[in-house]
């Protein structure tokens, strides 16, 4: 009776304790692939997972935050899934790479063109975002999902500080702290093959220079020798001319 009350007891436990922690795994989250370094690039994962049996997700909207626009959001695409970019005017424009944006990303919306995700399944939704705020160090996304039985559940709640996790909670992205490196991104790469390749380049240029000299100076010194031998062939056989002369000259004394 002592072991199976134990039991039973352990049960309800455990019971209490997945349904507590339910939340915390259920809910439409944000994470970098890597870092979200500030000021920076990065690749981030919003990962949805389908919490009811009878119904799938069919359909996922996510708002970007106005207080620290995104002028980057490109998502990736995804076999099954219809994306589309919703973009709007700044109030204050950005400077970005040494160019003033007045529009920003203010939403991306996924929508299935076929099961979606079924029951007992996630799915990632990868989108490269920048340049990421230097002053903030997290951005908050609200997401709606949508199910094939028409429910729509709202992630949008914030975390206020000190208080339990809301109910249906917002994802946040949490930003860390900026490299020396990290404020660069395709555009740095990019002049880095440049110059790379001028370099590739100048070394050629100067290879096939010093290639160009050394042939001059060969074909050079190939005529000068070619001089000298026709002067000691032609002396050679003037030499052989007059002391033949000689030598007749002699015997006919």
């Amino acid at each position: 009776m002592k072991a199976s009350r134990i039991a039973a007891a352990a049960a309800v436990a455990g019971s209490a304790v997945l349904a507590l922690s339910a939340p915390a795994f259920a809910h439409v989250s944000v994470q970098a692939e890597g870092t979200a370094a500030k000021g920076g690039y990065a690749v981030v994962d919003f990962k949805v997972p389908n919490e009811r049996d009878d119904a799938s997700t069919t359909k996922l909207e996510v708002t970007f935050p106005t207080d620290h626009p995104l002028a980057s959001a490109m998502p990736e695409p995804i076999n099954g899934w219809d994306v589309k970019v919703t973009k709007s005017k700044l109030d204050k424009p950005l400077e970005l790479h040494g160019e003033k944006i007045t529009e920003a990303v203010s939403k991306i919306t996924w929508t299935a063109t076929g099961d979606g995700i079924e029951a007992g399944f996630f799915q990632k939704f990868p989108v490269s975002v920048g340049a990421l705020p230097e002053d903030a160090d997290e951005l908050v996304f609200k997401a709606i999902q949508t199910y094939s039985n028409k429910e729509v559940v709202r992630w949008i709640e914030v975390q206020e500080d000190g208080a339990e996790e809301p109910e249906n909670p917002a994802p946040v992205l949490e930003l860390s702290a900026a490299s020396a490196d990290e404020h660069s991104h395709g555009s740095s790469t990019a002049e880095d093959a440049s110059a790379e390749t001028d370099d590739a380049k100048a070394t050629a240029s100067s290879g096939s220079t010093e290639a160009a000299d050394s042939a001059d100076s060969s074909d050079t010194t190939a005529r000068v020798l070619g001089v000298v031998g026709i002067a000691v062939g032609v002396a050679g056989v003037a030499y052989g001319v007059t002391a033949g002369r000689r030598r007749g000259a002699d015997s006919n004394a």
